[in-house]
């Protein structure tokens, strides 16, 4: 039987119901990450943690614990240790390490990765490792460089014989009017900037900025040309056309160290085939390193630069070997280090790469000595519904109280991620049945239709049984 929309919904909703119109589904959606409710650890501002707060629900001893590493982080007394967060799956390890990156700044680094990550055939394991840390390590620079910015009143590329050949003709100069309300200014620049100025599409009547090119947006002189478009449309600059601005950017030393280990090669037919058969992934040289961090240790002692330690969080750590483990120590003493969290769901377990050294969490114990371990624990039925009420405010969902109730009783039952994951599906059936809100029923249906991880295993091992032949069955067969 099919449901078309505004079928009532006292009977069970079949997944095979009537698709909404084309224009219902054509509304444009932004993508919800799976934390992207965290906006800290919800702490009062006396350390204490909130029951309800920043998007976490419960773990208010770990959040408390985690207040106080970001006290030590931003002392600056956190060098040479790490913080372990040990728990089982689905406690919110994750989405405590994003916190205490919200808690430091909003612009501090984030690298998150994997222990499996560094078994890859092209780089070693420790260079995988040196690449994260580096990519955690900001570097904000503050400059202050002469700009011309106006709008585009004319553009006039200059042609002339091109001296290397008898045809054609190639562009000696460019000729650029900017216009500001104090006046316009006449610029002649180098042909090479051309190639730029086609690049950004820059045309008459949208503007430029800076010793790089910009293109801001298009003057709102010309914003009743059309009835409908998709410009940016932007006022007349105020002031000179040249004038003085202090730029900050953000990078991060992995940015740095990949921009000089490739530079980019000539424009011949040579050099691009070159770089297409280079390999996807270049190692970093030690010396390069050395070098790069001499240019930024002038940088920041010239006071043009500030370095922002960030966050490298490594889950699933027991899954890294014992040569990742001597390297990590290695990192964690080096004198520009990131904050480093480890989060693993294991107990005492095997240390990989060795046959004989069972250790606490499958971390050897020199690493052990440096963390500070902090323990998640398991949410409660009524912590289940919360989180689940949470995650459907932030993602558009009407929920019954019923279905709150149901969902708590199937993440204490499996757990909190499979209750979470029965959100969106169910949305979609309540949409095809022309319903807002997600009944029980919608939540029996995608029960039928996804199984959870027990269920799942259980069904499997059922069907084993019924399909293995008996003792006697079997010496049938081979008689």
């Amino acid at each position: 039987m099919t449901s078309t929309p505004g079928a009532s919904s006292s009977g069970p909703v079949k997944h095979n119901a009537v698709p909404p119109t084309l224009a219902a589904s054509a509304a444009k959606t932004s993508r919800i990450a799976p934390h992207s409710h965290i906006k800290g650890l919800g702490l009062h501002p006396d350390g204490l943690a909130m029951v309800d707060g920043a998007g976490f629900v419960g773990q208010t001893v770990a959040r408390e614990a985690c207040g106080v590493i970001v006290e030590l982080i931003k002392s600056r007394k956190f060098s040479g240790r790490a913080l372990l967060l040990a728990g089982a799956p689905g406690t919110g390890k994750t989405a405590l390490a994003l916190a205490v990156s919200h808690e430091l700044g909003l612009k501090v680094p984030f690298c998150p990765m994997v222990g499996s990550e560094v078994y890859s055939a092209e780089v070693k394991k420790t260079e995988v490792l040196a690449e994260a840390f580096r990519r955690a390590i900001g570097l904000r620079i503050k400059e202050t460089k002469v700009v011309y910015e106006g709008e585009v009143t004319e553009l006039t590329p200059a042609e002339s014989e091109n001296p290397l050949s008898g045809y054609g003709k190639t562009v000696s100069h460019v000729i650029v009017h900017l216009k500001t309300v104090k006046g316009v200014k006449q610029l002649r620049l180098d042909p090479s900037i051309y190639e730029a100025i086609l690049k950004e599409k820059i045309v008459v009547g949208t503007y430029r900025l800076g010793s790089c090119l910009q293109r801001v947006g298009r003057s709102d002189a010309y914003a009743s040309s059309y009835d409908l478009e998709s410009e940016t449309y932007v006022p007349l600059p105020k002031g000179e056309v040249n004038k003085r601005k202090e730029l900050v950017q953000d990078v991060t030393l992995g940015d740095l160290d990949n921009a000089n280990a490739r530079p980019q090669g000539g424009q011949d037919i040579m050099s691009v085939m070159g770089n297409l058969v280079k390999s996807g992934r270049t190692e970093v040289t030690d010396k390069l390193r050395r070098e790069v961090n001499k240019v930024v240790k002038g940088y920041v002692d010239q006071g043009v630069a500030e370095v922002v330690p960030g966050v490298v969080f490594i889950d699933e750590v027991h899954m890294l070997d014992i040569e990742c483990f001597t390297y990590l120590n290695a990192l964690l003493e080096s004198p520009m280090a990131p904050t480093v969290i480890l989060a693993t769901n294991r107990g005492n377990a095997l240390v990989r790469g060795t046959t004989d050294i069972v250790a606490p969490h499958g971390i050897p114990v020199d690493l052990l000595d440096r963390c500070m371990i902090v323990r998640t624990e398991g949410y409660t039925r009524e912590q289940v519904g919360r989180v689940v009420q949470l995650r459907a405010d932030t993602e558009g969902l009407k929920l019954s109280e019923a279905v709150v109730q149901r969902l708590a009783a199937e993440g204490e039952r499996t757990s909190l991620r499979y209750a979470l994951q029965l959100l969106a599906p169910a949305a979609i059936l309540t949409t095809l049945a022309g319903r807002t809100q997600i009944e029980e029923e919608d939540i029996s249906e995608m029960g039928e239709l996804f199984l959870d991880a027990k269920t799942s295993a259980a069904n499997m091992s059922g069907t084993a049984a019924t399909s293995a032949p008996s003792a006697d069955e079997r010496m049938a067969t081979d008689t």
